[in-house]
């Protein structure tokens, strides 16, 4: 079901990364001002959907001068507001769910701001911003136009095409197979346990709507699936009953995950990643309320616990998914093709620097310290690695269940 609508999401992102530049929209992010806000919302929608690359690109404006609140503007437009995860909500749950996605990324961002502007003690700021430092990159502006229509654009595409997919299979795979595993395994009775209210005939009451809006930031916490793996378990709460701000709440909490909190403390300090964190939490939950109350008076929302369980779909079946799937498996061809072209002409550059290094000590030795700085930031995580780890396992898991079907198959 997803695949297709994957490749379509990560080449559209990929495309608009490459072509659409933001040293501009850097430069005019500096105040809280509605036009700076606005300017890194839009950026944040041209962005990536994935969390901790849009950790880096919003930590990166804040070094380069933005304001606070532009930064954060982007992080949630960023994994909130862009083309690929609409895709997969509209394919998982239903067009209610994209609206709210869209809207709600909206309020947000509008909640954020005033939180910060009523909240925010300037001296939390200045502590952030001086530990990050200064920032003396610059990058020169490339002409958009002459670069589409060039090869070299296109292999840049392909190469953060394949970057996209590094930075979230790992967050997909477990996702995916936690929702299998979940619908398979868990009872309908431990979400009606879980979210308060959840399963019943009647419409919940308010305080029911706000412990499962509560809920679904704490269900996502222990999960710690990025938000493209968010997706099928939350099409299995709605399956469950549990109600409109509930499924929202648990969507929009990718970004108060541990992972993200730890990375935060990193860039900003404890203090204010803990400040980011309570600002995201009350804004989720305010936005949560505000959709499903919103919807609800505009005879919008959407109808869930309309099944006990998932059931099974049919697999392989000639329809419009696999000749999407076949179109967008040979678009990929094409992608890994540029890939490899773009990697032999960078390590055909590469031996060519080498061979003229000796001319330049002092180049040779800014050299070493960028492949040494380069060296300890690829080093991953414990979290990283017990993501991979997790990752590793889901696969496992779902080739012994593949085999133990066909085994029993071709008993039956």
């Amino acid at each position: 079901m997803a695949m297709w609508a994957f490749v379509l999401g990560y080449i559209v992102s990929s495309c608009i990364q490459v072509f659409v530049t933001r040293e501009r929209m850097k430069q005019a992010m500096g105040k809280a001002g509605a036009r700076s806000v606005g300017l890194a919302t839009f950026s944040g929608f041209i962005s990536s959907s994935c969390s901790f690359a849009a950790l880096a690109t919003s930590k990166s404006l804040f070094k380069k001068g933005a304001g606070l609140v532009p930064s954060l503007a982007f992080l949630l437009s960023s994994t909130n507001l862009v083309i690929e995860l609409g895709i997969i909500i509209a394919i998982f749950l239903s067009w209610q769910f994209v609206v709210g996605e869209y809207i709600g990324g909206i309020l947000l961002i509008l909640l954020m701001w005033v939180l910060v502007k009523l909240t925010l003690p300037d001296s939390w700021e200045k502590q952030a911003r001086e530990r990050m430092g200064e920032d003396e990159e610059q990058h020169e502006t490339e002409d958009w136009k002459k670069l589409i229509t060039s090869r070299e654009g296109w292999q840049r595409v392909a190469s953060q095409y394949f970057m996209e997919w590094g930075m979230v299979w790992r967050d997909v795979t477990f996702g995916f197979t936690v929702a299998g595993i979940i619908s398979a395994f868990v009872p309908q009775s431990f979400f009606t346990t879980l979210f308060v209210g959840a399963g019943g005939d009647n419409d919940p009451a308010f305080w029911q709507v706000l412990l499962q809006t509560l809920v679904g930031p704490l269900a996502a916490f222990l999960t710690f699936i990025g938000s493209m793996g968010n997706i099928p378990l939350a099409s299995l709460l709605l399956a469950n009953g549990v109600s409109f701000a509930g499924i929202m709440a648990f969507i929009f909490s990718d970004l108060v995950v541990f992972p993200v909190l730890r990375i935060n403390a990193k860039y900003y300090g404890w203090t204010m990643a803990l400040y980011i964190l309570g600002v995201f939490l009350v804004a989720l939950v305010a936005a949560s309320l505000l959709l499903h109350y919103g919807f609800g008076l505009a005879g919008m929302l959407p109808e869930g616990g309309t099944r006990q369980t998932v059931e099974p779909m049919e697999r392989f079946k000639i329809d419009y998914t696999l000749f999407l799937n076949v179109a967008f498996l040979v678009i990929t061809g094409v992608l890994v093709w540029l890939k490899s072209k773009a990697s032999a002409h960078a390590m055909h550059h590469e031996h060519e620097q080498d061979e003229h290094q000796h001319d330049d000590q002092a180049q040779e030795h800014q050299g070493h310290e960028h492949e040494h700085e380069h060296e300890h930031m690829s080093q991953p995580s414990l979290g990283d690695r017990l993501l991979t780890g997790l990752a590793y396992v889901s696969l496992a898991w779902l080739a012994g269940g593949a085999i133990v079907s066909l085994l029993g198959g071709a008993t039956g």
